[in-house]
């Protein structure tokens, strides 16, 4: 069986990283529709060899399309996703608009994919330091339950967009070369700095990439009762995620039960060498689909506790890869 699929936005990063993937991984594919901004309505993609003309989102345009992918942002997923839903597709989307609603799963396939069945017509995809960090400390919540988790993210350019990584590769050549820079996408200096991540500071002192981290992880482990903390800061790299994990378990746990559980994981790879002190570096999870762990040693703090040290690839398993793999679920469980 063969599927009539959308992407919306698909001139962005994360869009056209959609696009390779649906190419090389083969996705049933009947008929493909590309939509994006107005002022970018009628340029082309290329697919499979052929040039896909962009489309503006219009009353009816998603009548015939059985599944659309969004990755538009916010406010175009709550203008859009309804009337994609009332025209009869199904909508994967990877922004936060619906997230944290009840009659919407939040999926990442190897973890919760039994969630699915339960979807009315959306489904969401998680923020991409929440996939990143769950990847890693899923496998060890069944059988050891995770009580808290302490998160420090090291957050490459890609995950505010195409055009803050252009800005991080001009403001970077621009400060090597003595020249003045004017920068568009982020208030701070971005070359050879960091900040803490740029969504809106909350009232209680967290940004909201940190609680998203908080309430994504209590409903995709479907356990509320874990404590999460984080602090999310941009650092100078352009598309791969980092994480800093201290977890504290509710059952004793060494690090060799960890390696154990972790070594055969979906979506994970263990990557180090402590000879050489390596461990993995955004440039290792650069074009990956898998997410990287090492480093993974006992507290000497603290009873019961580990840390990790995760890395993985904001636009593939963060964004565009736990979107299409989302769509083959449907696909393969007839849930559509």
């Amino acid at each position: 069986m063969s599927y009539h699929l959308a992407i919306v936005g698909a001139t962005g990063a994360v869009g056209k990283e959609m696009l390779t993937l649906l190419e090389k991984r083969g996705f049933p594919l009947k008929e493909l529709t590309l939509f994006a901004s107005p002022k970018s309505a009628g340029k082309t993609l290329s697919f499979k060899g052929a040039d896909i003309s962009i489309k503006a989102l219009h009353e009816g345009c998603f009548k015939g399309i059985d599944i659309a992918l969004f990755s538009a942002g916010k406010k175009a997923s709550l203008e859009y996703v309804p009337q994609a839903v009332k025209e009869g597709a199904i909508v994967i989307d990877n922004g936060s608009a619906f997230r944290l609603m009840e009659n919407v799963p939040l999926i990442i396939p190897e973890i919760n994919a039994h969630a699915l069945k339960n979807h009315q017509g959306i489904i969401a995809s998680p923020n991409c330091t929440t996939t990143v960090m769950l990847i890693a400390l899923a496998p060890l919540h069944k059988p050891y339950t995770i009580k808290r988790i302490v998160a420090s993210t090291y957050q490459a350019a890609s995950g505010a967009g195409a055009l803050a990584m252009k800005e991080l590769e001009e403001e970077t050549a621009a400060v090597l070369n003595n020249k003045p820079y004017e920068r568009t996408v982020f208030t701070h200096p971005y070359a050879f700095n960091l900040f803490t991540h740029n969504s809106t500071l909350t009232e209680n002192g967290y940004v909201e990439e940190e609680l998203k981290m908080v309430f994504e992880t209590h409903k995709i482990l479907e356990d509320p009762s874990i404590k999460v903390t984080a602090t999310c800061v941009r650092v100078p790299v352009l598309r791969a995620h980092s994480i800093s994990l201290n977890v504290e378990f509710e059952k004793p746990i060494t690090k060799e039960n960890a390696y154990s559980l972790l070594k055969n994981a979906a979506g994970l790879k263990i990557l180090e060498d402590p000879s050489m002190n390596r461990f993995p570096m955004p440039l290792d999870a650069t074009g990956q689909d898998d997410i990287l762990v090492g480093r993974i040693r006992q507290d000497i703090s603290q009873a019961n506790t580990l840390e990790f040290w995760a890395v993985g690839d904001q636009l593939l398993k963060g964004a565009a890869l736990n979107t299409i793999q989302i769509a083959e679920l449907l696909c393969a469980q007839r849930v559509t």
